[in-house]
């Protein structure tokens, strides 16, 4: 029945990462088969889940397959599942457009990737593009499919060569189905119409899809008995077997999480890490247990060695599925890992759970709150236990998002805190566990000093830490914006209170002397009063004039910045302007205002000295130009001297 058609162009992106796909990741050809076949699992995933709730969308077929087909006089390859299916509308959201993850981003890595050599696969999986990779095998593809409880079916079509058509159609069954017609096979290369060579790479690839992967294959059947030739004393004369089509299995369909850890191959946990996470890249290590008695589930989790590209986005997805005695429940499964260990990808089965549980029973469930709270546990341990370089690379990539924790699992705070790695100013661009930095604190040091902003070099350089260097006092470098919320809740460790290098007043023995400026500092406070609360003698300074500080309890001037950078109204705090008294151009103005009160020169100062405070922590100017007006004032006067 004829309906509704429709062409569509491509985004120029879209076109352009094709191109890429088509072209850079040639040598990763058969990965295409391994995407294909992973999206048809999870459209059976999701109907059997589905059907949990609603019987009848299976109809009458509830054995769950995937099938392929090949046609070695019309060269294709087809692909088809008998699972959720897709609407007309989903069809153009999840085939007509790609990349929800970030089309730019996606090519920004391929070119990235193909300039230093390495064309990494693992980009197909994280950009969600997996579907177009069988461009790399075929000059065109067609995608039918009929979403299960309806009649109504699509047709998707396209070469690659930046449009696509999609029509209404007809189906007779559920489920989707993907024609490869594939490009001339070069001397060498795989033919995805040989029956050896897909059955290596589902071996390879997709060993435990949990639905069998069916092909009609060549194979021998015995002749029976009445229908063979005989001699005149019964014996069989010629073939005693035929040739026949037979559909076999080609995948075990074995849950690995299930199986005896010790009987489960690295090639194998890797092979199912890359199934359920999209990333090529080996993970940096896992944790497979079993759990029996009250609470009885297994787990499978794997550490990525690399954070994916969407890590930050809103479309990032919890990387743990759930299950229920080897039945699919549901995919990123937010109940059981919490939000700052979200990078973990896994399998946790389960064995009383409900096979109809909503989320919103899930976060009530007491059996999933236990079994978050030991898997939290295990992962904790299992970090604890990475050499220290596996363990760097790890905190490099998910560092920033294992700090949220703080503020929002304070159960686990302590450990979370051992987990810390910052630079110092003394560890020469090394991370340092606070556990460090305790065992090099000084005899009579009772604090831990710390300061935030944007990187570890204008830090190291910040004049508010010139006092705390001469007295060989090492400093916490911390440059993620989280930190600012980590030293909110993180307040001590070991019996050692956390104090800002930045804020309140640094116990040493080095005081200014307050009476000898008390006149002069009241008088550039109040040419700043709208600036800053006070002026007082530095004792954080060493040799530079002026710095900004603030009290114990007021926000930070990183912090004030991360808010107005992302569009939020940071409260209006005055801060504290310190003068380092023994400064020689501090005494120079001491005696200017002791004898020319009136001059001039001194309200321009006082703004100069704020000003020159401000660029020192990384501020903006509120006025440049006075700035730089002032400043070529001082030069004249001194060169003419």
């Amino acid at each position: 029945m004829a309906g509704k058609k429709e062409t569509r162009q491509f985004q120029t992106e879209v076109k352009q990462m094709l191109n890429l796909i088509i072209n850079s990741l040639y040598s990763h050809r058969e990965i295409f088969l391994r995407e294909l076949i992973s999206n048809a699992s999870d459209a059976i995933d999701k109907l059997r889940f589905a059907s949990e709730t609603d019987a009848s969308l299976l109809g009458d077929d509830a054995d769950y397959h995937i099938r392929l087909e090949v046609d070695t006089i019309k060269k294709t390859l087809t692909v088809s599942d008998n699972g959720i299916g897709m609407s007309y509308e989903e069809v153009l959201e999840n085939i007509g457009t790609i990349a929800k993850s970030g089309t730019a981003n996606f090519l920004k890595a391929l070119e990235q990737s193909k300039k230093g050599g390495v064309l990494s696969p693992e980009l197909i999986g994280q950009f969600g593009v997996g579907f177009y990779s069988a461009f790399m095998v075929a000059d065109r593809i067609e995608l039918l499919t009929r979403p299960a409880g309806s009649p109504d079916a699509t047709r998707w079509e396209s070469t690659g060569d930046g449009a696509y058509t999609i029509e209404e159609a007809e189906k007779e069954t559920r489920g989707t189905q993907v024609i490869l017609h594939l490009k001339t096979v070069e001397k060498e290369e795989q033919d995805f119409t040989d029956e050896w060579t897909l059955r290596q790479i589902i071996k390879r690839h997709s060993d435990f899809v949990a639905y069998p992967i069916r092909m009609e294959v060549d194979a021998q059947e015995p002749i029976p008995e009445a229908e063979q030739l005989k001699d005149k004393d019964g014996k069989p004369i010629g073939e005693t077997t035929r040739k026949v089509r037979r559909l076999d299995t080609l995948n075990s369909m074995k849950a690995i999480w299930a199986r005896d850890k010790k009987e489960v191959s690295d090639e194998e946990y890797n092979e199912f890490y890359t199934h359920i996470s999209h990333d090529w890249t080996p993970p940096l290590t896992r944790l497979h247990v079993k759990l029996e008695g009250a609470t009885e589930y297994t787990a499978l989790l794997y550490i990525p060695a690399q954070a994916p590209f969407d890590l930050f986005t809103p479309e990032r997805k919890h990387g743990v599925h759930l299950y229920c005695k080897r039945v699919f429940i549901m995919e990123n499964c937010q109940e059981l890992m919490p939000e700052y260990l979200s990078f973990v990808k896994g399998v946790v089965d389960a064995a009383d759970l409900n096979l109809n549980v909503s989320r919103e029973i899930l976060q009530q469930d007491r059996l999933v709150r236990n079994i978050r709270r030991n898997l939290v546990k295990k992962v904790f341990e299992l970090l604890g236990q990475l050499e220290p370089g596996d363990y760097e690379k790890f905190y490099k990539n998910f560092g920033h998002i294992l700090k949220v924790g703080f503020p929002t699992d304070p159960e686990n705070r302590e450990k979370l805190t051992e987990l810390l790695r910052y630079q110092t100013t003394k560890s020469e661009g090394k991370l340092v566990s606070m556990k460090e930095y305790v065992e090099r604190m000084k005899a009579d040091q009772k604090e831990i000093f710390y300061i935030t902003g944007e990187n570890a070099a204008t830090l190291l350089n910040s004049p508010h830490l010139e006092r705390l260097k001469a007295e060989d006092i090492e400093v916490l470098l911390m440059t993620d914006p989280v930190d600012e919320w980590v030293v909110q809740s993180l307040t001590e460790y070991d019996g050692k209170a956390l104090k800002s290098a930045e804020k309140g007043d640094i116990d040493t023995t080095e005081e200014g002397n307050k009476g000898a400026y008390s006149s002069l500092f009241g008088f550039i406070k109040s040419n700043l009063e709208n600036k800053v609360k006070d002026v007082k003698p530095s004792t954080h300074l060493k040799d530079s004039v002026a710095c900004l500080s603030g009290d114990s309890a007021d926000m930070s001037a990183y912090m004030e910045k991360i808010l107005r950078a992302t569009g939020q109204q940071a409260p209006e705090a005055k801060r504290v302007l310190e003068l380092n008294v023994d400064h020689p151009a501090l005494d120079k103005l001491k005696t200017l205002y002791e004898n020319e009160r009136e001059n001039p020169l001194l309200q321009k100062i006082s703004h100069l000295l704020y000003d020159v405070a401000l660029i020192g922590e990384g501020g903006k100017l509120e006025d440049p130009s006075s700035f730089s007006q002032t400043v070529g004032d001082l030069m004249s006067r001194a060169l003419g001297e």
